[in-house]
Order: C-alpha cells, then structure tokens, then sequence
C-alpha cells in the first residue's frame, strides 16, 4: 500500500527536484500515513563540493541530549578529516567533511559514539531525510522543496509489519556504498534467508524491514562491478515477491518490477525528464499532462543516466 516516486531531470541545469518530488509525495499521502522521505541528489549540481567533500545525514538518536551528541559526532569526524560545515535540524546532523579514507571506516566511527546514532546518507550527492508523519512534514521541518539538483526518489510507508519510526522509514541508503538509495512497494518474501546470508558476511541490518535488503543487494552488485541496470535485472530474478521498487545513484535512476506485476508503476518520459509513481495522480499532480503515461510491465527493467 505504500507509495514510491521518482524523478530524473534531463536537461542540464539545476532542477526543483525537491518541489518535484514533494509534490507528487504529497499526492500519494493516503497511500502511507505512517512516515515519509525522500532522498535527493543536490549535491550532483552542487559546484561548490570540492573533491573529496562529502555530505551526510547523521540521526542522532530517538532520546538523550542531541546537542551533547552533536557534539561528540563531530569532535569524533575531526579525528578522521575536515569538517567543513555542520547543522543541526530536529533529530538530524547534516555534516560536509572533507575525508579520503574508506566509507564504511566513517560510517562505524560515527555510530560507536553512542546507541541510537546511525548514518542515513552519505555521498558526494545524496541526501536522504525522512521522519514519521506525512509529507507535509518533510517541507515543514526540512524545507525539501526547496532544493534543487538532478534527481531525486520519494517515498510515503503505511506500515504492514515492522514499526514505525524514522529507521524504518524509506528511502534506506545502501549502507557503506555512497550514494545509492532505494524505495520499495511491495514484499520480498526471501527477505529472510538473504539476511541471514549478509549478516554472514559481517553486514549489518538497521531495521526488520524486508525493504532494506534491496539497497544491501545493489550495493553488492555495484560494488561488483555491474551497472545499475545490471545490477536491477540481476535482482528480479534473485528477490522473491511482488516488488516494485526505484533506484538512484549520484548520476541515475532507474526501477525493477518483479515477474508477476503485482504492484503498479507508472512512467512518463519525455525529452526533458523521466518521472516515476505508484498512481498516475502523482504524476499528473506534478506535471499537468505533460506526458503520455504508461505502465510498467512485468520484469521490466529501466534505467537512465545522467
């Protein structure tokens, strides 16, 4: 019953994708009143990020004294590179740190300060931010329509299984590999037996959330060395379930639907943008009819590149 969306802007200047996204967001509520978010890739038109600098979303905890924990994250990052900038909003440290060494030695640096404290985002392009509530909130706190950039995907959760709280929620980064994130409708069935096989090989599960084994399995692939739409079409034959769900990376975006099409996908391309949702309201809530719209079939396989 969730709702997922995306947008891919293919001109080359700097797009509303926040507005973009919210909107079509906004037009899928009802779909998931549980919690929404969005990851966003400004940083990909985001001249002033000088080589080497990247940013990231860093939830400090659902208890506890943020500011004391701020603190400690940031003095903990200093050890490790420059930081260059670093803001606070509700729950959320947002940090650009000049650092070369490896993502996934950051990532576990930052989390040992303290239980609670997790790295949503990271990458020299995306941002993801998500909390409990409807969409609405995500402009309210966050000021999302606000950004510009490339390309960005959404997500609005009604939650079937696991619990609700900004963990849970969607978009989940691909954890260690910068800049890839996924949203998910639908259930992968073998979610279970693939975790048990990550979590084998030392990965780390954040949520029980079957949508978060999606973003572990591309980070995989890619890391591999298959393209996005390798690594896409590689996984409708190895996640069991009725899935349809997008992928973005910090110059693409793309969608996989499983073999029984079973959860809908709409998309309307035209020279100018490529634009992804779960119900052609969304897409005619952002764009007025300014493309034809036609469904995803099943074991379709998309994706386009900056």
């Amino acid at each position: 019953m969730c709702g997922i969306v995306g947008y891919l802007d293919k001109t080359d200047s700097a797009a509303p994708i926040g507005q973009v996204v919210l909107t079509m967001l906004n037009a899928l509520d009802r779909r998931g009143p549980d919690s929404a978010g969005v990851a966003l890739y400004p940083g990909a038109h985001n001249g002033a990020l000088a080589d080497g600098t990247i940013i990231l979303r860093i939830k400090l905890g659902d208890e506890g004294d943020l500011a004391d924990r701020t603190e400690h994250v940031v003095a903990r990052v200093r050890q490790l590179g420059t930081v260059i900038a670093a803001t606070t909003t509700a729950e959320y440290l947002r940090l650009e740190l000049a650092y070369a060494g490896e993502p996934q030695r950051l990532e576990r640096e930052i989390e040992a300060v303290a239980d609670g404290i997790e790295v949503v985002s990271m990458g020299r392009a995306l941002e993801i931010v998500k909390q409990v509530g409807s969409p609405q909130n995500l402009d309210a706190t966050y000021g999302v329509s606000a950004l510009t950039g490339s390309h960005g995907i959404g997500h609005t959760r009604l939650s079937t299984e696991s619990r609700v709280d900004l963990s849970h929620s969607q978009p989940f980064w691909a954890h260690g590999y910068p800049d890839v994130a996924v949203v998910h409708n639908g259930h992968i069935t073998n979610y279970h037996t693939l975790r048990r096989l990550y979590e084998q090989r030392g990965v780390k599960f954040y949520t029980d959330n079957d949508s978060e084994v999606i973003g572990v399995y591309l980070a995989e692939r890619l890391s591999q060395g298959l393209s996005l739409v390798e690594a896409l079409t590689a996984s409708v034959a190895d996640l069991d379930g009725s899935f349809s769900y997008l992928a973005a990376t910090a110059d693409a975006i793309g969608f996989a639907k499983d073999r029984y099409a079973f959860k809908p996908l709409l998309v309307a391309e035209t020279e100018r943008f490529v634009a992804l949702a779960t119900e052609e309201l969304a897409l005619h809530s952002a764009f007025r009819g300014e493309a034809d719209v036609r469904e995803a079939q099943a074991e379709e396989v998309r994706a386009w590149q900056r």
